[in-house]
């Protein structure tokens, strides 16, 4: 048989090989695309994507960097935020990931002082190869799949980034989907000023606690607060200043309360805050602990200090009262706690 018969065996036998290798990971990829259709949220979309990657592919390590500022951010921080992101998800400045996808493609790479900047401690022990995959929002890059392998030659710069590039436009427009789907819930449920949670999802909140009080006998109370002499603070410092204040006693309620409890912006300065198997006299309790501390904790503005004060009403819910009722008893304590407070 001749050398050039011998060549041409040796070819085609590459590129069957090629051929059912493609054929393969196409099929993974189906199947990957195939589940992260049926995610409702970018949160899940993203777990779902990254852990079948990593097992469907065998890989050592996966990861998702995202530019900073990102347009998902709120999946980062606040109501949204979950130990999984913080274990699979750092922030890249957008310029540093532009150097590695600089026409939107993957970047292959098993020379590793390329990324040393960019991989995560986790993975350094055990990627000798890496690939970046692209991560578009309306035509801009905002993050990219950092994939990871201990065999040196699984990302070479020279192989073919064909199917990374289908995967990168398909997770680009399911995340896409799914984060206008979750902007759409969150403006519904979330006041956008504060960033807590609006009276539509207190109402729900409330008919749940309501629920589970027949049901299993367990208390809770609910908390109705507002900022003293709000107006005067719009009618002297502007309502830029107002809006910051708003903000500054949303942001210390919600870190002062426990985490099964909940806080609300009820309407303007006023607000809600439900607590979870609280009876009246730890609500009580409550009640002085929020106001002692918003007394002793001026709010930094302008190189300065401006004195930001509540007022707060108690009620418990005895599995009778409606949530009207609830929500009234705490509102008339809070004017019985205003009112006393003036009077001193």
């Amino acid at each position: 048989m001749s050398n050039t018969v011998i060549k041409l065996e040796k070819k085609l036998a590459q590129v069957l090989a090629n051929s059912r290798a493609n054929e393969a990971i196409a099929k993974k990829l189906f199947e990957i695309e195939t589940q992260i259709l049926g995610c409702k949220s970018s949160q899940e979309l993203l777990q779902q994507l990254l852990t079948t990657i990593q097992n469907k592919f065998n890989l050592t390590g996966i990861y998702l960097l995202l530019v900073d500022p990102t347009p998902i951010k709120y999946l980062l921080s606040g109501n949204m935020q979950t130990s999984w992101h913080q274990a699979n998800c750092r922030t890249i400045a957008k310029e540093q990931l532009e150097v590695f996808h600089q026409e939107r493609k993957p970047f292959l790479t098993n020379d590793l002082k390329k990324i040393a900047s960019i991989l995560p401690r986790s993975l350094i022990g055990k990627t000798q190869s890496a690939a970046l995959t692209p991560l578009t929002l309306e035509g801009e890059l905002f993050g990219s799949l950092l994939f990871t392998d201990n065999d040196k030659s699984r990302f070479e710069p020279e192989l073919g980034t064909l199917h990374l590039e289908q995967l990168a436009v398909k997770v680009s427009l399911c995340l896409s989907n799914a984060m206008i789907r979750e902007q759409l819930e969150y403006m519904a449920h979330y006041d956008r000023l504060t960033g807590v949670a609006n009276r539509r999802l207190m109402e729900v909140c409330i008919s749940d606690e309501l629920i589970r009080q027949k049901r299993y006998q367990v208390p809770f109370s609910v908390l109705f607060i507002d900022c003293n002499k709000f107006k005067k603070i719009n009618d002297t410092y502007g309502h830029d200043c107002g809006d910051k204040v708003l903000t500054y006693v949303a942001t210390q309620l919600q870190e002062l309360i426990r985490e099964n409890d909940k806080c609300f912006r009820y309407a303007g300065d006023e607000f809600v805050i439900i607590l979870a198997s609280q009876t009246y006299q730890e609500a009580l309790l409550a009640c002085k602990r929020l106001t002692d501390f918003f007394q002793n904790n001026p709010m930094p503005y302008q190189g300065d200090y401006l004195s930001v004060s509540i007022s707060c009403g108690a009620a418990a819910s005895d599995g009778k009262k409606t949530m009207e009722e609830l929500l009234k008893q705490a509102d008339e304590q809070l004017y019985l706690h205003k009112k006393a407070s003036v009077a001193l």
